[in-house]
């Protein structure tokens, strides 16, 4: 079973590193030909779309994961609850967008936008049909890499050959949603080996109301909160340029949650099944797996985003400079204040999906998120509006971040029977000192290479991505050395030595 779990695990990876340099090609050659103005634009735009995108799901994935989980060795039982969460989410999408529409035209600032919005609308709508979370269930992870990888191509090479001015917006946010599209295709195609949607026993959907309502809130209440820095900022600031910055500043911090995100679709459904078997054994080592997992990536990528903002900000913009009146000038500072949440955001995604989520104890993230939400609302404006009114993407970071720690605060303590052990180890303890050995070197380093490359007379665009690529080389290769020394739970699992133990342990027993 653990081993299972492992090549979920390294295939999710391998997925994951794929999709981030196939992002980091696009997102940079849009940020160049775009421009901040328009960059900013899509991204306020698309922040809109995703409330009703959230709205439209209603929390249908997460409950529909964990009922399937339950049933997924009986295909008549699993065919009747896709059956009848599909026709849930299709009716919830159809009135998601309905309002979508009402709003639009209602508001002025919105209704400029239509056509973007409109466009970009199109990814729940196409979405409503996707049965991605039958696959999350059956654990088809393999299937879930591929297509993956063959969809978001596809779109990197249409984007590097189409969009190339910022009046190719519009075309830009069609291509993109065409991932969502290839996905669906192929799903609907591949979910019909698992499913009949022939009906042959009643719904009864009833016996999830109440839980739904709670997912539905969580899910709408968790929209606006990771999406109320971004659309806050656009309307304080009026021309968008501050959340281009912004966008381009969070863009790091995304690569990395999205990794962890990516990795609990293989730790969900299994951590339902243990606590629906009452296996409370694996379901704690389940856990102290995932967080190992989680802070053996987030930890140094800390370290990294904090050391290296300017390179990295440099790569995704195509702007190296990061003086006041350029492009992007905010986009460094933002991604060292965001840099926290990989580690706040992570384990609390984890707290919530991997624990609370199977125990039914949902209703205690919605508080910790409303109030989460509520707090970020009034720090971000405070702080951007007035306070760094002169570089408002800044306050809104500061704002944005200060109430993440406070709600992982929240969720450890509300957790602390399950978290206390998982979280705060000894190999935690040995992953933080690997980490301040690789800042201390990273900062050691970091002024004498960049000179060592542009006495070269290298442009700064080659300048600072070698010292990048040098950086995070060295650091790496120190970090899992330092770790293997100090035989850390998940480096030296893999060593020969820790196989020879647990085989003469065997032989012994």
């Amino acid at each position: 079973m653990k081993n299972n779990i492992r090549i979920n695990v390294i295939v999710n990876i391998i997925r994951t590193v794929v999709l981030t340099l196939l992002s980091f090609i696009t997102f940079p050659w849009v940020c160049r030909y775009l421009g901040d103005s328009a960059v900013g634009t899509y991204t306020w735009a698309n922040t809109f779309v995703a409330y009703f995108l959230i709205l439209a799901k209603i929390g249908i994935p997460n409950l529909a994961v964990r009922e399937c989980v339950k049933v997924r060795d009986n295909k008549e039982e699993l065919s009747n609850k896709v059956q009848g969460f599909f026709l849930l989410q299709l009716i919830s999408t159809i009135l998601s967008f309905g309002l979508l529409c009402v709003v639009v035209f209602s508001v002025p600032a919105l209704r400029e936008q239509h056509s973007l919005i409109f466009i970009l609308s199109l990814n729940f709508l196409v979405g409503a049909f996707s049965f991605e979370w039958v696959f999350i269930a059956l654990e088809k992870q393999f299937y879930m890499a591929v297509r993956s990888i063959v969809a978001l191509t596809i779109s990197a090479i249409l984007i590097i050959v189409f969009v190339t001015t910022p009046d190719d917006i519009l075309l830009y946010a069609l291509i993109a949603i065409m991932v969502t599209v290839i996905t669906t295709i192929a799903n609907v195609y591949y979910v019909r080996r698992f499913v009949s949607f022939k009906k042959t026993m009643p719904y009864n959907l009833k016996q999830y109301s109440k839980q739904l309502l709670v997912l539905c809130t969580l899910s709408l209440v968790l929209s606006i909160y990771n999406q109320t820095d971004t659309f806050i900022l656009g309307f304080i600031n009026s021309d968008k340029t501050e959340v281009a910055s912004y966008s381009v500043g969070i863009k790091g911090v995304d690569i990395i949650i999205g990794i962890i995100t990516a990795l609990s679709v293989v730790f969900i459904p299994r951590a339902a099944y243990y606590y629906s078997k009452e296996d409370k054994r694996f379901f704690n080592n389940l856990n102290k797996y995932s967080i190992n997992i989680c802070l053996f990536i987030v930890l140094p990528a800390i370290v990294t985003m904090c050391v290296l903002a300017k390179p990295i900000c440099g790569l995704i913009s195509g702007s190296y400079t990061f003086q006041q009146g350029d492009d992007y000038y905010n986009a460094p500072y933002v991604l060292m204040i965001l840099a926290a949440m990989m580690a706040t955001y992570s384990i609390g995604d984890i707290i919530y999906g991997q624990i609370l989520l199977p125990m039914k104890k949902e209703k205690y993230y919605l508080i910790a998120i409303s109030v989460g939400a509520l707090v970020n609302a009034g720090a971000s404006i405070g702080l951007g509006m007035f306070l760094f009114k002169d570089r408002p993407a800044i306050g809104v970071a500061i704002g944005t971040v200060t109430t993440d720690v406070l709600i992982i605060i929240f969720l450890l303590a509300l957790t602390w029977k399950w978290t206390r052990k998982t979280v705060f180890n000894m190999n935690t303890l040995k992953l933080l000192i690997a980490n301040a050995v690789i800042l201390g070197v990273s900062l050691l380093i970091y002024n004498p290479l960049l000179t060592l490359w542009k006495n070269m007379n290298l442009s700064d665009g080659v300048a600072y991505t070698l010292q990048l690529v040098a950086i995070v080389a060295i650091a790496g290769i120190i970090y899992l050395v330092i770790l293997f020394l100090l035989k850390e739970d998940l480096i030296y699992s893999f060593s020969k030595k820790r196989k020879e133990e647990r085989k003469n342990a065997e032989s012994e027993s």
